[in-house]
């Protein structure tokens, strides 16, 4: 495959012939910190990136990171989840949209994010590369504004995660229609209330995990999974290792964390808003 076939990505505009580089873009979301972007070869080495994604590595100059892989610059299980991902989005041509997933920033930033790829496609309709984004998720809202109904439905509920809960019944909680629920939820959270179910299950897990010594079937349980294959396969599709493995890496060496290879993330806590009392919820990582 030659370089040229993916360097230039977009849509041409008709008239001009005008198509957007993929240099161009990494330019463009130069400006933006709080994502990391990056195109991809067929081989899933970095083409383009931008300035975030290299300073996410420890990387000076974005130089540093193309013609590299995810496990070149991210070795061990951190760097294999986005190989995984590329390879199957480059094998079957299949977008991954708004994967919920958590990562790291060097030097032990974790950070949740939410990831997309795109397949990039050739004349012929070949797939030869991707390209994608890995956005930090935020609350951009005061968690103080919260509506008190909607606040102590999240509360109960992160209270008592070993019960059952679907975005249905945290929605009749909040005595609010489904449809408003999640409009809020987006708006307070930047999340679905599916993916802000599953993040708050796996961040109680991973404290755990870190904290004690609980068996992995006993953490499941408890964080409302319906048994250990559920929550293992749950946890390494967002941690990018197994929960056995998190609590060895968390125990031999809690302060240097790598970063996932598609990293992103700038703060230590996540303001997701807490435990609805005024207080900061920390992440657990």
């Amino acid at each position: 495959m030659k370089l040229s076939t993916i360097t230039t990505v977009g849509t041409r505009v008709p008239g001009n012939g005008l198509s957007v580089a993929a240099q161009v873009l990494a330019e463009l979301f130069d400006h933006a910190p709080d994502l990391a972007f990056f195109v991809k070869d067929e081989a899933g080495r970095y083409v383009a990136v931008n300035e975030s994604l290299a300073r996410r590595h420890g990387y000076r100059h974005k130089a540093q990171v193309v013609g590299r892989r995810p496990c070149d610059i991210c070795p061990g299980d951190l760097g294999r989840l986005p190989a995984e991902q590329d390879a199957q989005v480059l094998r079957t041509g299949r977008p991954l949209l708004d994967h919920l997933e958590q990562q790291w920033y060097l030097p032990h930033k974790p950070v949740w994010c939410l990831t997309t790829k795109l397949p990039l496609r050739a004349a012929s309709g070949k797939v030869v590369g991707l390209i994608g984004i890995s956005r930090d998720v935020r609350s951009p809202m005061d968690p103080r504004n919260i509506p008190a109904e909607l606040a102590t439905a999240l509360e109960t509920f992160e209270n008592n995660l070993g019960e059952p809960a679907t975005p249905t019944t945290l929605a009749r909680r909040a005595r609010l229609p489904p449809a408003k629920f999640a409009r809020l939820m987006r708006r307070f959270f930047d999340l679905t209330p599916s993916q802000f179910i599953t993040q708050t299950r796996l961040a109680a897990a991973a404290r755990l995990l870190r904290e004690g010594n609980r068996s992995v079937a006993d953490i499941a349980l408890e964080c409302g999974f319906y048994d250990h294959s559920a929550f293992t396969r749950a946890f390494h599709a967002a941690m990018g290792v197994t929960p056995t493995r998190y609590r060895e890496a968390t125990k031999e060496s809690p302060q240097s964390q790598p970063a996932h290879a598609d990293g992103t993330g700038q703060k230590a806590q996540w303001q997701l808003g807490v435990r609805f009392h005024g207080s900061r919820w920390v992440v657990d990582v």
